[in-house]
């Protein structure tokens, strides 16, 4: 059993306990966040609290996090490209068409699968028996750097970072299109598409505040390339930007009503710099993921028209 405890802020004051553990805890599902509030294993100044509690200003919530159980998903020998490791984390280099964790239709064969044969029992348990170690994820199709945390203090260190927004991560994308500006920054809140669920869009009324900042690196006849700089990490957030003025990210097969003649497995998108502050050295640590073989070969071809 795990305990972490964290002091109210006067931003965050009156926020349902509920939402304020989703806010800070990402890696947290709703369920099981529920779970641990009727379970008395959240607890505000000593005190078991109802998941409609409102917090206030001093408040110390203190959190019981159970042992991660053994999952059901299977350990896999799957090949991992690992950019960076050490006893607290673990960084690499996720491939196209590969999911982050197991979910319905998809309980082998992900990054998690891989980790827990490479790691063995070295995994936080934070994220509960379906993510252990995960505490941020990109898409099937996006490739690229990500972070897995062998332990519950480091999982809570970087969630803070990320809360925090303090992480450094910048992706690079071929979008549609010609950028006439050379760099900009959209500043757009992203939540659920209320036309279709599966998709995210800018929603001004319910969605959550989300900042982009991109710079063009080379233009090509009908394509940009360029490197963007979240502030923010919503889901889907750079495809839902680009999209949004004009430039959907090539491939994109939500977000690009584009045809394309190349034959693509996705969005090009790359995360490729992952910048963290060191949970237990203090020291920022910054890792670049090469780019795929696929993203080198197609900006040559571009290149070449």
């Amino acid at each position: 059993m795990e305990e972490f405890t964290y002091r109210i802020t006067p931003e965050e004051e009156e926020e349902r306990i509920d939402k304020w553990i989703s806010n800070t805890l990402k890696d947290l599902s709703r369920s099981y966040i529920q779970k641990l509030i009727k379970e008395d294993m959240v607890f505000v100044n000593g005190r078991p609290q109802k998941a409609s509690y409102r917090v206030k200003e001093d408040d110390e919530i203190r959190f019981q996090i159970p042992d991660a159980a053994g999952p059901d998903i299977a350990a896999e020998e799957i090949p991992l490209s690992i950019l960076y490791e050490d006893a607290d984390i673990l960084i690499v280099n996720k491939p196209k068409d590969m999911v982050v964790h197991p979910a319905p239709g998809h309980y082998s064969g992900t990054l998690v699968n891989a980790v827990m044969f490479h790691c063995k029992e070295n995994l936080s348990g934070i994220g509960g028996v379906m993510r252990p170690g995960i505490v941020h994820r990109i898409d099937k199709d996006t490739t690229g750097s990500l972070l897995i945390c062998k332990n519950d203090a480091a999982h809570q260190a970087i969630s803070g970072q990320l809360k925090e927004h303090s992480i450094t991560r910048k992706y690079r994308a071929i979008v549609h299109g010609r950028l006439q500006k050379d760099e900009g920054c959209i500043d757009a809140p992203i939540g659920r598409d209320i036309r279709d669920r599966k998709k995210m869009a800018i929603n001004e009324k319910n969605g959550k505040k989300a900042v982009t900042h991109y710079q063009v690196l080379q233009r090509f006849k009908e394509y940009t390339y360029i490197e963007c700089r979240l502030e923010t990490g919503r889901t889907h957030q750079i495809r839902v930007h680009m999209a949004s003025i004009g430039h959907p990210i090539l491939g994109d097969p939500l977000y690009s009503g584009h045809k394309t003649k190349f034959h693509l497995e996705g969005q090009t998108l790359h995360a490729m710099t992952l910048g963290i502050i060191h949970p237990t050295k203090g020291t920022y640590l910054e890792t670049e993921a090469p780019l795929p073989e696929y993203f080198t070969y197609l900006l040559a071809v571009l290149d070449r028209e």
